[in-house]
């Protein structure tokens, strides 16, 4: 799989630009500031409907302007795919596919993209929500269907919260508030559902794991990964030093049943706070190195090596998985970052994707074998298109 063609109106500094794309490496360099990532951040958008650097849409709508409109022709051997994606600033978001109307979940049906930024340090060593962001945006490249139920779930959750809100300002007690059984069972079915396939993706990213990080690090430390689930009585977000210890259940009833019990134990510490404390949403993604946890015990190296590792076995997960050929992979300003033994593997292993969009502000930090075409970007404008 690879984008042909990139269009953007209205889009963050771009009012309007074309761009023409091919298979293998495309770079795009310019002066910090200038859109580079721009770009990018239109092509990973129909992947994983968000961007990587901000958590809402509308800052990517150009200011000034109600709407941002993104479009891109995909190509799959000979056949051809028109994406176009309506961002509001306000409203809900709007998508076609080949010019008819689709719901914007539909969009990664047909897109697969594998985006690692500098900002992806902080699925490392940030808090859980860059875990849980990481794998909920890969889960729905796997299976789009996943993000009708990660918004129904959060959905339900702040309709429960709100409730739980209103009841401690009113002075109620859980006895007293009957609906919040029924807002229960819709946050285990749903939680349940996002939880197991946490998992799954948890276990399926083991071993490609390993292998990239020996191929990343040039040696082999062991990494693993694991969820702890604060329906097996952990609360990651408030205590992360408690989280390694947790076993988690296995199977849909018992994630089901402990998740439930899990809300009946702590339903008094819910309505004294006004929080929903138990689910999917206070979950975190474990790294350890060593048998250490990554966050805390890992190098400034070693941090960059497991987050380098995380996007590169999801591509070969993707790479496996689909029937559309390879996802197409975008490094986004991170060989700045790397030492230049880093960067030569790097560019090893992504060299033989179908396309690999790189970033960079001075282009000599790009190792030479992917220095195949390179389009200069200078203030939301394309300045120079290097023709192939």
């Amino acid at each position: 799989m690879i984008v042909e063609h990139l269009s953007l109106v209205d889009f963050r500094n771009y009012a309007a630009a074309d761009v023409v794309l091919v298979a293998g490496p495309n770079v795009f360099v310019g002066r910090n500031g200038q859109g580079k990532t721009n770009l990018a951040e239109a092509i990973g958008y129909f992947a994983t409907l968000g961007s990587h650097r901000v958590s809402q849409d509308a800052p990517m709508v150009r200011y000034g302007a109600d709407a941002a409109f993104v479009r891109a022709r995909l190509g799959y051997g000979e056949r051809r795919v028109q994406l176009e994606a309506q961002l509001n600033r306000s409203g809900s978001n709007k998508a076609r596919v080949n010019g008819s109307p689709v719901r914007t979940s539909e969009l990664p049906r047909y897109a697969q993209v594998v985006l690692f930024a500098p900002e992806d340090l902080q699925i490392v060593r940030g808090d859980p929500s860059s875990r849980r962001r990481f794998a909920d945006q890969l889960l729905i490249q796997r299976a789009p269907r996943l993000a009708g139920v990660l918004g129904d779930y959060d959905r339900v959750l702040k309709q429960r919260t709100a409730l739980l809100k209103s009841a401690r300002a009113r002075g109620l007690r859980a006895e007293q508030l009957t609906t919040l059984d029924v807002w229960d069972d819709k946050l285990v079915g749903l939680g349940t559902e996002i939880i197991l396939a946490r998992v799954r993706l948890a276990e399926d990213l083991g071993e490609p794991l390993r292998a990239a990080y020996r191929a990343i690090a040039g040696a082999d430390h062991d990494p693993r990964l694991g969820w702890a689930l604060s329906v097996a009585g952990t609360d990651p977000e408030e205590d992360p030093s408690r989280s390694e210890g947790a076993s988690a259940p296995s199977g849909a009833d018992a994630v089901a049943a402990a998740f439930r019990a899990a809300l009946h134990d702590r339903r008094s510490q819910e309505l004294e706070r006004g929080v929903t404390l138990v689910g999917p949403h206070r979950d975190d993604l474990l790294l350890q190195l060593r048998g250490l946890p990554v966050k805390g015990y890992a190098s400034h190296g070693e941090s960059w090596s497991v987050a380098l590792s995380l996007r590169l076995s999801s591509a070969q997960l993707l790479r496996d998985q689909l029937r559309l050929g390879d996802p197409i992979v975008i490094l986004d300003d991170v060989f700045a970052e790397l030492d230049a033994d880093r960067r030569a593997r790097l560019a090893d292993i992504v060299a033989d994707f179908e396309q690999v969009i790189v970033t960079a502000a001075v282009e000599g930090d790009v190792p030479e074998a992917l220095r195949a075409r390179t389009v200069r970007v200078e203030a939301g404008t394309i300045v120079a298109d290097a023709d192939v």
